[in-house]
């Protein structure tokens, strides 16, 4: 379970460029957008393709479900200048009581420029100095060299190919495993500091967005 500190929609994590916070229903429209984009969604397993009209509402509503019960922590890519504008998703969930999932797309106008490793090395130090989980994975379709490669500089150890499920794609689909121990993590930051700064806003800030997207 994900903590209290992750479960109000006023939580976000800050790197040098961007803001990770709660997926708003002010989201949708470029959700659908930029997860409408072939080449963005059959990368995935999940994202629909073509998506359909309503499913982005339908995703936010999930998204920021799964954040206030401490399921899943769902977060929207956006740069620090500008936080209103959604340039992809990174998120995690929880596969049992101490290990996460860690996934993410970014938006094909936002390719190339480090968000895709900037979010998720932010996300991973989150996960690992807020929560008690000891084991991250991650995977990567095997046609999917650039996702390999971010996963690769978040300090994830390759542990196989096999298949992996892909509702999205007709069935399943070839992807590269990867995982990060805790311990692997401490030992990184060694030489790194955390990518993050924590703003959790107090009790004036804006709130009800869950009810909102309802």
């Amino acid at each position: 379970m994900f903590p209290d500190l992750t479960r109000d929609d006023v939580f976000r994590i800050e790197t040098k460029r961007l803001w990770l916070r709660w997926p708003r229903i002010q989201d949708a429209v470029a959700i659908e957008r930029l997860a409408g984009v072939k080449d963005v969604a059959e990368m995935t397993g999940t994202v629909p393709h073509p998506y359909p009209k309503g499913e982005a509402e339908r995703f936010v509503f999930a998204a920021r479900k799964g954040n206030a019960t401490g399921q899943s922590l769902q977060l929207a890519i956006t740069p620090r200048h500008a936080p209103d504008k959604f340039v992809g998703l990174i998120g995690a969930r929880m596969n049992a009581a101490d290990q996460a999932i860690l996934g993410y797309w970014i938006g094909e106008p936002h390719w190339g420029k480090g968000y895709a490793t900037e979010a998720a090395q932010a996300l991973v130090d989150s996960i690992f100095a807020y929560t008690e989980v000891t084991e991250l994975t991650a995977s990567a379709r095997v046609i999917n060299p650039a996702s390999r490669n971010v996963i690769e500089k978040c300090g994830f150890q390759f542990v196989g190919s096999d298949m992996a499920d892909a509702p999205a794609r007709g069935g399943p689909v070839a992807v590269d495993r990867f995982r990060l121990a805790r311990s692997t993590w401490a030992s990184l930051k060694a030489w790194r500091e955390p990518r993050i700064e924590i703003d959790r806003l107090q009790a004036a800030a804006p709130s009800g967005e869950l009810q909102a997207c309802a």
